[in-house]
């Protein structure tokens, strides 16, 4: 098979880019997200990847959906930031572009992508933790994608960390991406804010005096150049990620763990948190092989690069 397309779907834009055999991205379109409109969304993947085939040849399309995807890797069970329910999105493409197309987890084809041609190339069995908005997860075990009886696998983000912890918006209490995300960061930012501490002085000097302008990238900024809050910021959310990694490895027990997502862009500010905290949790940990923690490296492409890959096989 030639070039395929994958397309990754977020909550704001819709990513589409043609792949060839390597995982080399030959050129790629975006769209904005009409997260509101189910059929709207399908009309915007319509509408890039026809662009795209406009140029070039193409042999099928994989989509990497930020929902829950059955187990045929046809229908979006729902989804909790875009209006899917019960959609027949395979069905629907298939017929609009005439060529064959794969649905699969936003999550799940970023975990192929690493595995397959970033960050876990060398590992058979792979963990991938992403870390953005929320926490959401994908595995290869023994060189192949995991995704339960029922398709839905890898909901990591919804371990419960905290026993009456604090409300999640998948309904639950103390899940792991109330305590591991870039929302949390974000949030223990405008708490001290609102507290009044002193600490969190350089952050708000930061957002011009406004804590609603306190976001990840700009922690992340603030930590590299140095702020302690900032720092601490991110290493309380590597050690929530090295707790629910060393949870994760006690059942699968992966070879390598990636940490992608926007957090991952903090490097060793949150990879060394992360893997200290995973060493002391891990269970046996003086008798068993310490997986490896690593950074992905293929960044915001690896969705749609793990996608497109999906589709080709």
């Amino acid at each position: 098979m030639g070039v395929t397309i994958g397309v990754d779907i977020g909550g704001t834009k819709i990513a589409a880019g043609v792949v060839d055999e390597k995982g080399t991205i030959l050129e790629k379109v975006r769209r904005e997200t009409p997260a509101t409109d189910a059929e709207a969304i399908e009309d915007a993947i319509v509408d890039a990847v026809g662009e795209l085939r406009g140029r070039h040849q193409v042999d099928a399309v994989g989509v990497g959906a930020a929902g829950l995807v059955d187990a045929a890797r046809s229908t979006v069970l729902a989804a909790p930031n875009v209006a899917w329910r019960d959609e027949p999105m395979r069905t629907d493409l298939e017929r609009a572009l005439d060529l064959t197309v794969v649905v699969e987890n936003d999550a799940n084809a970023a975990a192929w992508g690493e595995f397959t041609f970033g960050a876990a190339e060398d590992a058979d069995d792979t963990l991938l933790v992403t870390v953005g908005t929320g926490v959401g997860g994908g595995l290869v075990l023994d060189g192949e994608l995991y995704r339960g009886a029922f398709g839905v696998a890898g909901e990591i983000g919804h371990l419960r960390m905290m026993p009456r912890g604090r409300v999640c918006g998948c309904g639950s209490l103390g899940c792991w991406e109330q305590y591991a995300s870039g929302t949390a960061m974000v949030r223990a930012a405008r708490e001290a804010v609102a507290a009044g501490s002193g600490q969190v002085a350089g952050l708000l000097e930061r957002a011009g005096g406004a804590p609603e302008q306190i976001e990840g990238p700009l922690i992340t900024s603030a930590a590299r150049d140095g702020d302690p809050f900032a720092v601490e910021l991110l290493a309380e959310t590597g050690r929530w990620l090295g707790e629910g990694i060393a949870m994760l490895a006690a059942v699968l027990d992966p070879a390598v763990a990636i940490l992608g997502g926007g957090v991952s862009a903090a490097g060793d500010l949150i990879l060394e948190p992360a893997r200290e905290a995973f060493a002391a949790n891990l269970t046996f940990r003086e008798y068993r092989p310490i997986l490896e923690i690593r950074l992905a490296t293929l960044g915001g492409e690896a969705g749609l690069i793990g996608a497109a890959d999906l589709a080709r096989h």
